[in-house]
């Protein structure tokens, strides 16, 4: 799709393409009135000022809407609509020898019980081995600290995927 395209799309049907690259329904929102959009770089600005601008809820809700990193099931079946993208993001995991994906999985457990969503990271040109270092470090954060790693590192995927949209 062109810039063009996505900006001559009726409110609704942007809004869904909007929400592939981004789950929280307050960020979608909240980027409605900058389209039309000039360029891209501006796009891009605009996106990671409004991510920035939700709250600690928003972050949580488009977390939510996310795969864990390593669940080809969850990725294929409940994020069909991003699952291509998240496949291709998600590509260090696929080549991931079985005591990896057992330490993602486990260690994604230990994740989500000590903040209470899942462990979101920007997962392209990452192996597992480096995803699993990553989750395993940020894993002796504290709450405070992790929200606002986890935000930067959704952000980091909004953008990829607004790139991605616009290809």
């Amino acid at each position: 799709m062109t810039l063009h395209e996505l900006n001559i799309l009726p409110k609704d049907k942007l809004a869904e393409e909007l929400s592939k690259c981004c789950g929280s329904p307050a960020w979608v929102n909240k980027m409605l009135p900058f389209f039309p959009a000039d360029d891209l770089v501006e796009l891009l600005e605009d996106a990671e000022e409004q991510w920035f601008k939700c709250s600690e809820h928003d972050w949580k809700e488009a977390f939510a809407r996310h795969p864990k990193i390593g669940d080809i099931d969850s990725l294929n079946k409940r994020f069909a609509v991003t699952a291509h993208w998240a496949a291709t993001e998600q590509s260090g995991t696929s080549e991931a020898s079985p005591k990896t994906i057992e330490a993602l999985a486990e260690g994604n457990k230990q994740y989500e019980e000590k903040f209470g969503y899942i462990f979101i990271v920007h997962a392209s040109g990452k192996t597992a081995d480096e995803m699993l270092a990553m989750l395993q470090t940020r894993l002796q954060n504290s709450p405070e600290v992790e929200i606002e790693i986890a935000a930067d590192e959704q952000n980091k995927i909004t953008k990829l995927r607004l790139e991605k949209l616009l290809e």
